[in-house]
C-alpha cells in the first residue's frame, strides 16, 4: 500500500488505479470496517489527524478529481456526497523527495514516455492535502534502495 505524497497528476495510469484501491482499502481500515492493514505504516499520518477518515476521504477526493479530469471512470459513490473542510497534513519535504524517487524509478520501467516527461521536475507538488515542512524521510517509511 502506498498513499502517495506527491500529487496523483504525477502518476501514470497503473499507479493511479492502484492509489484509488489502496486509499479504499485505507479507508475501510480508518472506519473499522476490514481488519486487514490495520497497523500498515502508510496509515500512520492519516491516524495522527483528529478526523482520520474524513481525512483520507478528501484525499481520495483528490484522486477521483485526477481520474475525472483523465477520462477514468472511477467510482465516486463510494466517497461521501459533500466535501468536508479538514486541516492539512504536515509531511516533510525528506518524504516527498524520497517518493519523487521512488515514483520516478517506478515509471522508468512502467511507463519511459511518463519518466521522461517528468524528469526536468526538480521540486514535484504535493498532494494538496500536504503542507511540506522542513524535515527527512519519515520514520515510519520502508526505505528501499528503489527510492535512493
Amino acid at each position: 500500500m502506498r498513499l502517495w505524497t506527491v500529487h496523483p497528476k504525477y502518476l501514470d495510469a497503473k499507479g493511479l488505479v492502484a492509489l484509488w484501491r489502496e486509499g479504499l482499502l485505507a479507508k475501510a481500515v480508518l472506519e473499522g470496517r476490514t481488519l486487514g492493514y490495520r497497523n500498515h505504516p502508510q496509515l500512520v499520518r492519516f491516524r495522527g489527524h483528529k478526523q482520520p477518515a474524513t481525512v483520507l476521504c478528501e484525499y481520495l477526493r483528490g484522486v477521483l478529481a485526477e481520474s475525472q479530469t483523465r477520462g477514468y471512470r472511477f467510482d465516486g459513490t463510494k466517497l461521501p456526497t459533500r466535501p468536508h473542510a479538514v486541516e492539512p497534513i504536515e509531511e516533510t519535504r525528506g518524504q516527498l523527495e524520497y517518493e519523487w524517487r521512488h515514483l520516478m524509478a517506478n515509471l522508468s520501467v512502467r511507463d519511459p514516455e511518463r519518466h521522461c516527461r517528468l524528469a526536468g521536475i526538480e521540486s514535484p507538488e504535493p498532494n494538496p492535502l500536504f503542507t511540506i515542512v522542513p524535515g527527512g524521510v519519515r520514520e515510519w517509511e520502508k526505505v528501499s534502495s528503489l527510492g535512493e
